[in-house]
């Protein structure tokens, strides 16, 4: 969605012949954009708001029925709040110009040029939004980073980082605890350090060993959630990475022997790569879209939409064009998601797979 207004002063006889066919660009860009969709609408839930920021509150669930006698009355059950994350909408702006001699050297026509700069402000936009939820995942195993010129909150409702080994849960009446959604371990490879050989085997059984992680991931109450991860997450730089982890999840029969054995992981799995996640070691991200979505996961606000305004500069003659949004991104839980590497030795906020 696009908001566009013209300033309301504007009386250049020239500026109504251009600022129609960019605005024709621009929305245009937008409706073909956001069909194609992207990272944010692949992994993030999208949401509007008219707020500051908003704030997701945690809480536990209801406990099991009980069995009462005959004429007995119910056992009274509460859902108290366990902890709460406030995101807050950031502001961004860009801005481009068409110079008056542009527009008088094609009779007031909307000039190549021109078309190009309104279809790439849009793409800039898009862009932002999307770079912005694939760099808030890449960075999750810190509190914050910085993004555009701001500073933008990666802890989750406990307020530790999406990615950690010390996450709590509890916090109401009854039982507390830790729990990991940060591991390491033989994910793609094993051997030595001088000597370790990638192979399908070994991250057909690690991705089998994450999804029970994934699916035990404790509630509130100290329960197993039973959520089944269907996302695996990629970085941009590992080819050998991308090829044994797409070998795995499309192959019909088990890889690497010659017994027929079907392949538990074909057809389960949603493949999404992060071009500008380029880690140094391999790693992985698993995700459960169910979890994410019910327990408010990867979070994306949107609180004003891509918003144009235009107008002529009387002292040079040219046509400004400048775009305003805001959005805010965060993490409300980090039970949706873990992130693997691949390592044999320990990493000093991780646990062992």
């Amino acid at each position: 969605m696009i908001i566009y207004s013209k300033n309301s002063n504007v009386n250049n006889a020239a500026f109504g012949k251009i600022q129609l066919p960019i605005k024709m660009v621009i929305e245009n860009e937008s409706d073909l954009l956001s069909k194609k969709g992207g990272i944010r609408d692949w992994l993030f839930n999208v949401e509007k708001s008219n707020k500051f920021g908003e704030t997701i509150v945690m809480q536990n669930e209801f406990g099991i029925f009980k069995s009462v006698s005959e004429g007995g009355g119910a056992e009274s059950d509460t859902v108290s709040e366990t902890g709460t994350k406030f995101i807050e909408h950031v502001q961004y702006m860009k801005e481009f110009v068409v110079t008056a001699e542009m527009v008088e050297d094609c009779n007031y026509g909307l000039a190549i040029d021109a078309k190009r700069r309104a279809e790439n402000f849009t793409r800039a936009y898009y862009k932002t939004m999307n770079k912005l939820c694939e760099a808030a995942l890449a960075n999750a195993t810190e509190a914050n980073f910085t993004f555009a010129g701001s500073q933008i909150d990666l802890t989750t409702a406990d307020t530790r980082p999406l990615f950690s080994a010390y996450h709590t849960w509890g916090g109401a009446a009854g039982a507390t605890g830790t729990q990991s959604n940060y591991y390491y371990g033989d994910i793609f490879s094993t051997g030595t350090a001088d000597a370790r050989v990638a192979s399908t085997e070994v991250f057909e059984e690690s991705l089998a060993a994450l999804s029970v992680k994934l699916r035990n991931m404790k509630d509130e109450n100290g329960e197993a959630l039973g959520y089944t991860a269907d996302t695996l997450i990629l970085p941009g730089n590992k080819p050998k990475i991308e090829q044994i982890v797409k070998k795995v999840c499309g192959s019909e029969g088990a890889l690497g022997n010659g017994y027929n054995d079907i392949n538990l992981h074909y057809g389960n799995w949603n493949i999404v790569i992060l071009p500008n996640w380029q880690p140094a070691d391999n790693r992985i991200m698993i995700m459960s879209s169910e979890a994410n979505k019910n327990l408010s996961g990867n979070m994306f606000f949107n609180r004003i939409p891509l918003t144009v305004s235009n107008w002529v500069d009387n002292h040079t003659g040219n046509y400004y064009w400048n775009g305003r949004c805001r959005f805010g991104v965060g993490f409300g839980s980090y039970k949706h998601i873990l992130l693997a590497v691949d390592s044999e030795s320990s990493i000093d906020t991780s646990t062992q797979l």
